[in-house]
């Protein structure tokens, strides 16, 4: 079967791996808006491609970008902290619902992490568990709780992508493991490269794999 040319919305498209996933997804045939906050940082340029400047805080600001589109890809990312919880996941996601609905849009394909369910991390290794999992709990956390909304969420057809460690290396031709659920087991891989989660995230367009599910992945 020959793949479909989709439209796509990409949020965090001047990210590490939003970049990625737009080089790729051009690559591959498809038309991408690119949904950015400051044009400036992206550094591509392709018939193809459309650059816009919005707010990924106000669904006002993304709707008229998401209409036509027949799926969202967001690879957004805020930085840990330690003062304060980190809140952008969820309140953008916020947003971006309430946007796809009002432009008629129900596919989302989203990155969060491994171990973003608090106890998710028992099994893994002393380093990971009492030493950087501490580290980037107020981001799990929010994470979390941007994966429990989309859970409530009834009309929308979404897919949560969880990613181990991001290393900033392009997509090999490794072969994905998965499993549903906040990391994969008997895995030695605790890191990925943002090129392969983009790979894996654009392997979802034509597939009806992982919908409204959560996926961790690694590679082999």
């Amino acid at each position: 079967m020959a793949e479909l040319r989709m439209k796509i919305a990409v949020l965090g498209a001047t990210g590490q791996t939003g970049q990625y996933l737009v080089n790729q997804a051009l690559q591959q045939g498809h038309t991408v808006t690119a949904i950015v906050r400051n044009p400036g940082k992206l550094a591509v340029h392709h018939d193809n491609l459309k650059v816009v400047e919005a707010d990924i805080f106000s669904a006002d600001s993304l709707t008229a970008h998401f209409r036509g589109q027949d799926m969202i890809l967001s690879c957004l990312g805020f930085p840990a902290s330690f003062f304060s919880p980190v809140t952008g996941y969820s309140l953008s996601m916020n947003s971006v619902v309430s946007a796809m609905r009002e432009a008629q849009v129900n596919r989302i394909i989203t990155m969060t992490s491994w171990y973003t369910e608090p106890n998710s991390g028992v099994q893994s290794s002393y380093l990971i568990r009492f030493l950087l999992l501490p580290m980037i709990r107020s981001v799990l956390t929010n994470m979390h709780e941007m994966e429990q909304f989309l859970h409530k969420t009834e009309d929308i057809t979404w897919t949560v992508v969880r990613p181990p460690g991001l290393k900033n290396l392009a997509a090999s031709a490794q072969e994905f493991l998965t499993h549903e659920g906040y990391f994969v087991p008997n895995s030695s891989g605790n890191s990925v490269g943002r090129g392969d989660v983009a790979r894996f995230m654009l392997s979802l367009l034509n597939s009806n794999a992982w919908v409204k599910k959560g996926v961790a992945i690694t590679t082999k």
